[in-house]
């Protein structure tokens, strides 16, 4: 058992380093070579049933993407913003979207789970790119 408690402790160490970011599986492992995918793919349904870490599937067909979200599982909900050009998933607190969140809910009584939206379009960074070859 404390093999699979030193894998763990190494796989949230990595989520725990990105700051928040959006990690696959695959830059997990590659962060904790030689450790093999299905190790990791087991740590991380186990930290995300502990509410540890956030499970994102951001598009049918694509690879789900984990957040560290702390031992107490209290990460504030927030939007994100998926670039349809460079796959960039971005953090957006916005109170305008909780404004909109709010107003589904008393027009239309639907609560919007924030930290499952997703709105797709292009970053800065890209569409700078476009400026410049433009």
């Amino acid at each position: 058992m404390q093999y699979n408690t030193k894998q763990k402790e190494r796989v949230t160490a990595v989520l725990r380093e990105a700051g928040g970011a959006h990690l696959t599986a695959e830059e997990i492992a590659a962060a904790l070579s030689p450790i093999g995918m299905s190790t990791v793919y087991r740590q991380l349904d186990r930290l995300t049933e502990q509410g540890v870490v956030r499970r994102f599937f951001v598009e049918e067909g694509m690879r789900s993407c984990y957040q560290y979200v702390g031992e107490d599982g209290a990460c504030r909900n927030h939007y994100h913003f998926k670039c349809s050009v460079c796959g960039s998933l971005l953090h957006v607190e916005c109170s305008f979207l909780d404004e909109m969140s709010a107003h589904v809910l008393a027009h239309h009584g639907f609560a919007v789970q924030a930290e499952k939206t997703v709105l797709y379009g292009v970053c800065a960074a890209c569409r700078e790119k476009e400026a410049v070859r433009e």
